[in-house]
């Protein structure tokens, strides 16, 4: 069984920081790509950032330049640094990764609980 711990959501100020933290656990073989996602409430969850194995990262038009991803790998945890955070960043987080639980299976998508980010005066 395999699950996904996060932490560090919370209410900040426009323009201030916060930094998510992602940690998977269980029976890992392997993990691939991980990530980020947010969620408002009746929308349609969508990619944040994400980055592999290998440390390549991606992200999101509006957060570019703003977040940053990054990974370590000995502790299977996936962190996402938030700055000059806007209104328009307050969402549910979700973490994900795609992880194979033994060696020749492939990798499937775990997600985390989702943690809130609030960005407000």
């Amino acid at each position: 069984q395999v699950q996904l711990v996060e932490s560090g959501g919370g209410l900040v100020q426009p323009g201030g920081s916060l930094k998510l933290s992602c940690a998977a656990s269980g029976s890992i073989f392997s993990i691939n790509a991980m990530g980020w996602y947010r969620q408002a409430p009746g929308k349609q969850r969508d990619v944040v950032a994400a980055i592999t194995s290998g440390g390549r990262t991606n992200y999101a038009d509006s957060v570019k330049g703003r977040f940053t991803i990054s990974r370590d790998n000995a502790k299977n945890t996936v962190y996402l640094q938030m700055n000059s955070l806007k209104p328009e960043d307050t969402d549910v987080y979700y973490c994900n990764a795609v992880i194979s639980t033994r060696w020749g299976m492939r990798g499937y998508d775990y997600w985390g609980q989702g943690t809130q980010v609030t960005v407000s005066s």
